[in-house]
């Protein structure tokens, strides 16, 4: 473990390039090429591990490209991985719910998501997942992935104790402010990273009704701009 920092960079969309502690570089949900929302320029050049939440085009369409470019180990829900497999990706880490494995100092739990996973050629692609990463300082973070509302998001909370939450807001496909406020209530986070909104005219959630639904909560809403990395 090294004495840095946790460095957020949101690349538009659920996709994210993140820092930890140790020095690794993790990105989530991968999608750069044909997102209106990615910034120019901020194709990440070098990463460790690629998280992958479920199958839909507008989360894993770089996946593949990202791993061979850089080497990076995929880890997913086991028919995903299968399918980058057969795609020439090599490194690859596939396991299910409820299930932990260590990587580069990291423990990574796959959670429940309440979605669906296919991907545009409608190829089913397993189900819809959410991951809890343990940091090699203790902090631990939630990426939800596309997902409802659940009941089981207190038991997230109650087993692993997030202190920062990425949870999508758009509504429509996922939750919306309201029900994101409430996420973030049960899992007892410090912080909330919110995704999946802006990227199309569909997606009406903002991080302004987040905050006024989470007012006097205490948990801060961290509202990056697309390229813009946050500690």
């Amino acid at each position: 473990m090294t004495d840095g920092r946790l460095a957020i960079t949101w690349l538009g969309h659920s996709a994210f390039a993140v820092k930890t502690p140790g020095g690794s570089t993790v990105l989530f949900d991968p999608w750069y090429a044909g997102n209106p929302s990615f910034p120019p320029g901020k194709t990440p050049i070098t990463a460790d591990l690629v998280l992958v939440s479920h199958g839909h085009s507008d989360h894993i369409t770089d996946a593949a490209a990202v791993a061979k470019a850089t080497g990076a180990t995929v880890v997913g829900i086991y028919e995903i991985t299968s399918w980058l497999g057969a795609k020439g990706v090599t490194r690859l880490e596939p396991m299910n719910k409820g299930g932990t494995i260590e990587l580069r100092g990291l423990r990574i739990t796959m959670t429940d998501a309440r979605h669906s996973s296919s991907f545009d050629d409608l190829t089913y692609l397993g189900e819809p997942a959410g991951f809890v990463v343990r940091l090699e300082n203790g902090q631990t973070i939630y990426f939800a992935g596309d997902t409802a509302l659940f009941g089981d998001m207190k038991m997230i909370g109650e087993l692993y104790r997030p202190d920062i939450a990425f949870l999508p807001i758009g509504d429509r496909y996922t939750m919306g402010p309201d029900t994101a406020a409430i996420a973030a209530r049960w899992l007892g986070v410090r912080q909330v990273v919110p995704m999946h909104w802006g990227t199309f005219p569909l997606l009406t959630g903002t991080p302004q009704a987040l905050e006024h639904h989470l007012e006097g909560s205490g948990i801060q809403v961290l509202a990056l701009k697309p390229g813009e990395t946050a500690e």
